[in-house]
């Protein structure tokens, strides 16, 4: 199944990563956006079409967008670029990923190979839950918080907006890590 063409917002490594995902997901056509545009405007196989002033402007030629930018504050304003654009975001939820039927899961969210999503956990919009990270039954993540690789939060833990958990960190049950807090 085609789903047709996507705009990626963000053209590093993970920009790839969730590249790579897409495809995986029966995505056909990607290109990317990029703030290091125009010294950047080719990554992997795909073209950068130009800055992230260019949204508004690519935005009729692609069916949707996603951003993979890792720093939370500016995936939020991408995000808001793509929004005011009137570009559908979409999430990217790579195939071997698991997400229970009971979690849900907002849009813009990335989640990536190896992740686990729990029963009744709540994902929020513009989300990453990077290789294998895992949010547990009952967690939430608010709008732009971002799990790193391999890290887990536990049944009932809470990330604030924006909040970051870098690889290597964990939070317990019940744990709340406030709003736009980076855990290194």
């Amino acid at each position: 199944m085609s789903l047709g063409r996507l705009l990626i917002v963000g053209a590093g490594g993970y920009g790839c990563t969730v590249a790579e995902a897409a495809l995986l997901c029966g995505w056909n056509s990607i290109a990317f956006i990029d703030d290091g545009f125009p010294a950047l405007s080719w990554s992997g196989h795909y073209d950068v079409l130009g800055d992230s002033s260019a949204i508004a402007r690519f935005a009729s030629q692609f069916d949707a967008a996603v951003c993979a930018v890792g720093n939370n504050q500016v995936r939020k304003s991408m995000i808001e670029l793509i929004e005011g654009a009137g570009l559908p975001l979409v999430s990217i939820i790579h195939p071997r990923a698991y997400v229970s039927n009971d979690a849900v899961v907002d849009a813009g969210t990335t989640i990536m190979a190896g992740a686990v999503v729990g029963p009744y956990a709540r994902i929020g919009k513009g989300c990453i839950l990077n290789a294998n990270a895992t949010a547990d039954h009952d967690s939430e993540m608010a709008d732009y918080a971002h799990l790193g690789v391999g890290v887990a939060i536990a049944g009932t833990a809470c990330l604030g907006e924006g909040a970051w958990l870098q690889a290597g960190r964990s939070a317990g049950y019940g744990v709340a890590v406030d709003d736009w807090v980076v855990w290194k």
